[in-house]
């Protein structure tokens, strides 16, 4: 029999109030694995097979040493938090699971595989953002209040929420891990989709670092601001630096304030900088 101090390791952190077994009584107990549904509103979609092979060697060893969170459900229970748990102890051949049975409503059960999964640091960027979408959703909150109740900053919040606003593709970089959280905020703050999938290629292509793609961005939110001056002016600089990208095979950025102003090349190694170096001379 596994020790009850083990048994209550992390309730603590999903049911206020709580902590050990003891004070749960009889809500905890093991049950038969078929007995559990999973739960339709679980956050975390990405459940790797290899990662799940490590936690399913460990459950063979050791069992299930922190107890699922469930809901009682018309055919038996249904998961609120340990779905992964749940799994590797199928793939390990358990026939029970220790339990916790918790009464939730479908929004309270989000909010605790929410909250579980955060303090786990399980969820990539895009399924958290869709779990505060639902949330507030369903609850009618503000920004500012889901964001004191879970513990967050609301701008953090904001931003990632914000992730959903971009072409699928570049979702599907952040889900991989292709693209960073920091890349991600970068091109959440492009309004146009086309230049989204232009950087995010360069990205990818040339291994940029978030404050090169900054860099890429504020130009482009430039090119933006001249055009709202003089067509033929802001026509005039365009051709410029295109002209100028072409023949050094490079970023160029060209800025005008009354007579003077600058121009900026970009090089992304030592190799590029060299070249750069030799055509100018």
């Amino acid at each position: 029999m596994m020790k009850r101090k083990a048994l209550g390791k992390g309730l603590s952190a999903l049911i206020p109030g709580v902590n050990n077994v003891d004070e749960i009584g009889d809500k905890f107990f093991h049950c038969p694995i078929e007995a559990i549904e999973p739960n339709p509103n679980q956050p975390r979609q990405d459940f790797s097979d290899s990662e799940l092979e490590g936690m399913v060697a460990s459950v063979r060893e050791k069992g299930i040493i922190t107890p699922l969170l469930v809901s009682r459900a018309e055919t038996g229970y249904r998961l609120i938090a340990g779905e992964r748990r749940w799994r590797a102890a199928q793939k390990a051949g358990l026939e029970r699971v220790p339990v916790v049975v918790k009464e939730a409503t479908p929004t309270e059960s989000l909010e605790l595989a929410l909250i579980e999964n955060l303090h786990r640091k399980d969820l990539n960027p895009i399924e958290e953002a869709i779990a505060y979408r639902k949330l507030l959703e369903q609850t009618g909150e503000t920004q500012d209040s889901l964001a004191r109740r879970l513990g967050k900053e609301r701008s953090s919040l904001t931003n990632t929420i914000r992730l959903l606003k971009l072409p699928i593709i570049i979702q599907k970089d952040i889900i991989d891990g292709r693209l960073s959280m920091g890349h991600a905020r970068v091109l959440a703050g492009i309004e146009d989709a086309e230049q989204q999938k232009l950087l995010r290629d360069a990205v990818l292509k040339k291994n940029l670092s978030v404050r090169q793609l900054e860099s890429l961005a504020k130009a482009i939110n430039r090119q933006k601001d001249l055009k709202k001056g003089d067509p033929e002016i802001a026509h005039y600089f365009q051709s410029v630096e295109d002209s100028l990208k072409r023949s050094l095979g490079t970023n160029v950025q060209i800025s005008k304030k009354g007579k003077k102003g600058r121009i900026i090349l970009y090089f992304y190694s030592d190799e590029e900088l060299d070249r750069l170096i030799e055509l100018l001379g």
